[in-house]
């Protein structure tokens, strides 16, 4: 007599969370960030589809895990960009050219984070990490604008700007997107620079 085959344990020990929101980024990636279910991120992790509400309480909690992820990167990113440089309008070119690059390079994590129609006053992490990133513009701005609205004009023009080129380029609006990537970021950056003032 043959023993049935087992089924796949799926993941244990902790790692469901990070399974699950590995699923549903692969998930995004293939089919947008509106594109999927926990049943399916559960059958992608190879788990039960009862697992996913040990931890979320549903498919926008999964997504708003996987979008807190995008804004920690983006932040890691970002501030790496700007350290890169001492002065301040080529701190906010930096930060344009990083931009680009990740919305390219984490192109599932940029469009959780930015098109998943996720509700920020239900998961106020969201809001609080998004401003967590636009405050590595806050020290180069508050340096060429000496009035704090003006500088968070300039913060939010500046990365108003680098979204919007982001958008275009993974839209093909330029091109091939592996083409038309380089000069995206320059376009990003020199864009920082003129909204700067310089």
């Amino acid at each position: 007599m043959t023993r049935p085959a087992k089924r796949p344990l799926g993941h244990h020990h902790g790692d469901l969370r990070n399974a699950l929101e590995q699923a549903a980024l692969a998930l995004v990636a293939d089919t947008g960030p509106r594109g999927f279910t926990l049943a399916e991120a559960s059958r992608r992790a190879g788990v039960s589809v009862a697992a996913p509400y040990k931890h979320y309480a549903d498919r926008d909690a999964l997504l708003a895990a996987v979008a807190l992820r995008g804004y920690l990167e983006q932040k890691r990113r970002f501030s790496e960009a700007v350290a890169g440089a001492s002065d301040p309008v080529e701190q906010l070119a930096r930060f344009g050219s990083a931009y680009v690059l990740f919305a390219v390079q984490e192109r599932a994590l940029f469009e959780v984070t930015f098109a998943a129609g996720l509700d920020k006053s239900r998961y106020p992490e969201l809001a609080e990490a998004g401003n967590d990133v636009l405050a590595v513009l806050t020290g180069p701005a508050g340096r060429l604008r000496d009035d704090p609205a003006a500088a968070l004009e300039l913060v939010l023009a500046v990365a108003a700007s680098a979204h919007g080129l982001a958008v275009f380029l993974l839209e093909g609006v330029f091109g091939p997107v592996a083409e038309a990537l380089p000069a995206t970021r320059q376009r990003a950056a020199d864009s920082a620079r003129r909204l700067a003032g310089k």
